[in-house]
C-alpha cells in the first residue's frame, strides 16, 4: 500500500507539473499578428522593441485605452488583481487565510473603497467614463484572449475573475493607500508621545525641520530650545524603533531652458517605492497622429489604469514625488451620555452608521467587520477608555479621483496649462515638477488640499462644537506654486518645500529629513548647465553626506576607546570608510548601524514605552535633535538607565560590535552584503521555489535612504528618466523588474541589470521587433 500510495503522489505530483508547465506555455502575451478586439473606432498599431515597451498608434484615445487593456491585461494581470484587492480589502479572497493577509483585509475594509469607487465611477464626467469603461472591456478582452490563465493562477488553484471600472478607481486607490497615512496614524503616535513627554521634549524630539531642510523658497524652521530636563524619569524602558523606515516618496527636479544648451528645460524623475516582480509599472508610448486628439506622449503607465503617469509628450515633461502635505486628521469623537453609538456634531447627536463587511478568504470561512462610520469618516481606533477616533481623509472625498491630471498632462502644452490641470486633477497628492519646451519649470502640489479652519491637523481633536474641521479643499488659486524662479532650478525629495502661509496651507504630513532634498539641490548649483547625463549622476549620488557626521563621532568614540580589542578592530574601516554607500564598503554600515544604534537607545529611554509602536512619520526628522544631544552632551538630557553620554555611546558601540560578530567579523560586514536587492516576485513569499522561474540573481547595490541614490532591500527607484520635452530621443530611462510579467516573454527582466547599474538606456522605446494590429471587431 505505501509503495501504490508513493507512486500516486509522485505521479500526481508529476500531473500537476506537466499541467502547470503547459499552462505557462500557452499563457505568454501575443506579440506579432493582427487580432479583433470589439469596440474598437479603428486599428490600432502596436510595435514592441527588443525590450516589450509598446508604441501604440490608433486614432483615438478611447482606442488607445481599450488597446493599453489590452496589452496590461495580457502581460500584468495577476499584478492588476492584486493592486485592486489590496486596496479593497480581497487579498485573502486570492491568497487564503494567511494571517498577514487577513490583517491587510480588515485594516482596508475599514475605508470600504469598493463602495467609493463605485460611486466615483457613477460620478465621473461622460468623457472620462467612457475612457474607463473602453480600458475595462480592452482589459476583459486581453485577458480571454490569453491561451492559458496567468501562470501564478495555476499556481494557487484559482481563476481570473472580470476586471471592472471601479477596479480601476481602486488602482488609484492603492497609490493612496501607499502613499499616505490612511489612519493618521502619525497624529495619533504624535498625540502619545507628547503625552510621554510633555511639550518642551516633544518639540525637541520631533521637531517641524532641522537645519538639513532644503526648502525652495529658501525658508527655514526655527530650532527648539533644549529642554531643562527629561520628564518622567524613572520609567521602564523597552526597545523602541524611532527609524521611520524608508520613505515612500521620490526625487524629482527640473532645470529651465536657461540652463540647457537647446533653450527646453529639462526634468528628472526617479520614484521611489517598493520593488518587486514584475515592476510598478508598464512603459508605454502613445500616438494619435491627427485630429482633435492628436498626441505623442511616452512615459509610465500603472496597470489598472488607462493613462500615462509621468513622461513626456513632445511639450511638456513631468514627474512627482511624494509631496507629504497633511491629508489626513484624527478627528476624536465625543460620546453623547446615555447613548451608546451616537457621538456629537455640529448639528447636534447623530447616529454612527455599523455597516458589515464580509471576508471570505480562499480556502476558509468567510468573516463579519463591523465598520462604523461618523460624518468625517470611518473609526479607525477605539482608545482604552472607549473613546473612538475617525479620521477625515481627502481619499474619502466623493471626488477623490479623476483622469483629469492624467490625461490632461498627456496634451498639456505649456507650464501654466499643466498647473491649471494639476489644480482641477483628483488623486494622491504629489509634489508635481513640470517643464516645457519654452524653458519654463515649475513646481506646484497635484490634487486637492484641505481648507483647514481652527486647526493645524497635527494632533487629534474634537470637531464637535463646530470650531474646527475642514472647509472643503482649497480653491485653486489659493494652492502654492513656484514658477520659473531666479535661479532657474527647482528641486523636490519629499521633504518641505515652502514655508511660511505656503507651508501653513498644506500641512506636516510627515516631511523627509531635508539632507536628501539639499544633496540634490547643491548638485544643482554645482553647474550651470545639464544634460541629461548630467541628471543621471545626480540620481545615481551615494555620497554619504548627512553620515559624515557620524563617521566623526563614531571615529572619534573609537579611538578613545582602543582599550577594547573588539572595538578597536572597527577603527580602521571606519576611518577609511570612502564616504559612500558603496557596495564593498564595510566602514559605511558600520556608521550607519552607529547612528541607528544611539538612535533607537535614545527614544527608547525618553520615551520608556511598554512595547514597540509601528513605524511612522513622526521620527523624520530626527536628526537634528540626535546631533544636538551628541555634541552638546546635556547633562539634564541624559537619557534614563544611563550614566551619562558615555555610558549610552557605549552602549551603541556595543550593539554595533555584536552586530560584527554575529555577520561573521568585519570583512563579512560589508554594505552590500545588507543592502541586497530582493527583487522578487510576490509569490515567492508564499511559494519560494518558484523564485528559479521568476527572480532575477540576488545582488548588493549601492545607496541608501539619506542620499539621491535611494536604495534598499526590496525597495528603491521604481523607475529613472530624464528627458527634454521635444527631445525626448535625447533622453534615458530606467526601470527595475520586468516590462512582462511573463517568465516565458522573450523580453523578460530585459532592462533590470541596467537600472541595478545606472546605465543609461534610451527614453524612446526602439526600432520594432515584434508588431500586433489590433482590428475593429463585431
Amino acid at each position: 500500500m505505501l509503495k501504490y500510495g508513493v507512486a500516486g503522489i509522485g505521479g500526481v505530483l508529476v500531473l500537476a507539473a506537466g499541467a502547470f508547465a503547459v499552462n505557462l506555455a500557452v499563457s505568454k502575451p501575443t506579440l506579432e499578428g493582427a487580432l479583433a478586439l470589439k469596440g474598437l473606432m479603428a486599428p490600432v498599431a502596436i510595435t514592441r522593441d527588443a525590450g516589450g515597451v509598446p508604441t501604440l498608434e490608433g486614432a483615438s484615445r478611447a482606442d488607445l485605452a481599450r488597446a493599453l487593456g489590452f496589452l496590461h491585461a495580457q502581460e500584468r494581470y495577476f499584478q492588476m488583481d492584486l493592486i485592486r484587492r489590496s486596496a479593497s480589502g480581497e487579498l485573502s479572497g486570492l491568497l487564503g487565510p494567511i494571517g498577514p493577509v487577513l490583517e491587510i483585509d480588515k485594516a482596508r475594509r475599514i475605508h470600504r473603497l469598493r463602495h467609493r469607487a463605485g460611486q466615483v465611477v457613477t460620478n465621473l464626467p461622460a468623457d472620462q467614463k467612457a475612457i474607463i469603461v473602453a480600458y475595462t472591456d480592452g482589459v476583459n478582452q486581453g485577458l480571454a484572449s490569453l491561451t492559458g490563465r496567468p501562470f501564478e493562477y495555476s499556481l494557487l488553484f484559482a481563476s481570473p475573475l472580470p476586471w471592472a471600472a471601479e477596479d480601476t478607481i481602486l488602482a488609484a486607490y492603492a497609490m493612496y493607500l501607499d502613499l499616505q497615512d490612511e489612519d493618521a496614524l502619525t497624529d495619533r503616535i504624535r498625540a502619545q508621545n507628547l503625552q510621554r513627554l510633555g511639550p518642551d521634549m516633544m518639540d525637541f524630539l520631533y521637531p517641524r525641520g532641522t537645519a538639513l531642510d532644503a526648502a525652495i523658497d529658501g525658508s527655514v524652521t526655527p530650532e527648539p530650545a533644549l529642554p531643562s530636563a527629561v520628564p518622567m524619569q524613572g520609567r521602564k524602558a523597552a526597545l523602541v524603533d524611532p527609524d521611520p523606515g524608508p520613505t515612500i516618496g521620490s526625487n524629482a527636479w527640473g532645470v529651465g531652458g536657461a540652463l540647457t544648451e537647446n533653450g527646453a528645460a529639462l526634468v528628472a524623475d526617479d520614484m521611489h517605492l517598493g520593488i518587486a516582480i514584475p515592476g510598478t509599472w508598464y512603459r508605454a508610448r502613445l500616438r494619435i497622429a491627427s485630429g482633435p486628439e492628436a498626441m505623442d506622449a511616452t512615459g509610465v503607465t500603472l496597470p489598472g489604469t488607462p493613462a500615462l503617469v509621468a513622461g513626456s509628450n513632445g511639450k511638456v515633461a513631468w514627474g512627482y514625488t511624494n509631496s507629504y502635505i497633511d491629508t489626513a486628521d484624527a478627528v476624536i469623537l465625543e460620546p453623547v451620555s446615555g447613548a451608546p453609538g451616537q457621538y456629537q456634531t455640529p448639528d447636534g447627536p447623530k447616529d454612527l452608521i455599523r455597516t458589515t463587511e464580509k471576508i471570505c478568504p480562499a480556502w476558509g470561512d468567510c468573516q463579519d467587520l463591523v465598520v462604523e462610520d461618523s460624518i468625517w469618516g470611518p473609526v479607525v481606533d477605539t482608545l482604552s477608555d472607549g473613546t473612538k477616533i475617525a479620521v477625515r481623509w481627502t481619499a474619502h472625498e466623493a471626488d477623490a479621483i479623476n483622469l483629469t491630471g492624467l490625461l490632461g498632462l498627456e496634451r498639456a502644452d505649456s507650464v501654466d496649462a499643466a498647473i491649471a490641470i494639476a489644480h482641477a486633477a483628483r488623486q494622491p497628492q504629489q509634489n508635481l515638477v513640470v517643464g516645457d519646451t519654452a524653458g519654463n519649470i515649475a513646481w506646484t502640489i497635484i490634487g486637492s488640499v484641505p481648507a483647514r479652519f481652527g486647526t493645524d491637523g497635527s494632533l487629534p481633536s474634537s470637531w464637535a462644537d463646530g470650531t474646527r474641521g475642514w472647509n472643503g479643499m482649497l480653491p485653486p488659486d489659493q494652492v502654492p506654486v513656484i514658477r520659473n524662479p531666479d535661479h532657474h532650478r527647482i528641486w523636490t525629495a519629499n521633504a518641505r518645500i515652502v514655508g511660511g502661509d505656503a507651508y501653513a496651507k498644506l500641512g506636516d504630513g510627515g516631511y523627509d529629513m531635508g539632507g536628501r532634498q539639499g544633496q540634490i539641490r547643491d548638485g544643482l548649483f554645482a553647474r550651470d548647465r545639464f544634460t541629461p547625463a548630467d541628471m543621471l549622476s545626480i540620481q545615481l549620488d551615494d555620497r554619504a553626506l548627512v553620515l559624515s557626521f557620524w563617521q566623526e563621532q563614531m571615529l572619534g568614540a573609537l579611538n578613545a576607546r582602543q582599550g577594547d580589542t573588539r572595538l578597536a578592530a572597527l577603527t580602521g574601516p571606519v576611518r577609511d570608510w570612502g564616504a559612500r554607500a558603496a557596495v564593498d564598503s564595510v566602514g559605511y554600515r558600520l556608521v550607519r548601524a552607529f547612528r541607528l544604534a544611539f538612535s533607537q537607545k535614545l527614544y527608547s529611554a525618553y520615551l520608556g514605552l511598554e512595547g514597540t509602536p509601528p513605524r511612522n512619520r513622526s521620527a523624520a526628522q530626527q536628526e537634528g535633535p540626535l546631533r544636538r544631544l551628541l555634541t552638546e552632551k546635556p547633562e539634564a538630557l541624559v537619557p534614563p538607565g544611563y550614566k551619562d553620554w558615555e555610558a549610552l555611546i557605549d552602549a551603541a558601540l556595543i550593539d554595533v560590535a555584536d552586530q560584527v560578530d554575529k555577520a561573521g567579523g568585519a570583512a563579512a560586514f560589508t554594505w552590500g552584503a545588507r543592502n541586497v536587492a530582493e527583487v522578487r516576485h510576490p509569490l515567492t513569499r508564499i511559494l519560494p521555489p518558484i523564485g528559479w522561474l521568476t527572480d532575477p540573481p540576488e545582488q548588493g547595490l549601492p545607496g541608501d535612504s539619506m542620499m539621491p541614490r535611494v536604495q534598499g532591500p526590496g525597495f528603491g527607484a521604481s523607475q529613472r528618466f530624464a528627458v527634454s520635452p521635444g527631445r525626448e530621443g535625447e533622453g534615458y530611462f530606467h526601470m527595475p523588474g520586468s516590462q512582462s510579467g511573463h517568465p516565458l516573454s522573450p523580453y523578460y527582466l530585459t532592462g533590470h541589470q541596467d537600472w541595478a547599474e545606472g546605465k543609461p538606456t534610451p527614453f524612446l522605446p526602439g526600432s520594432a521587433r515584434w508588431t500586433l494590429t489590433l482590428q475593429p471587431g463585431a
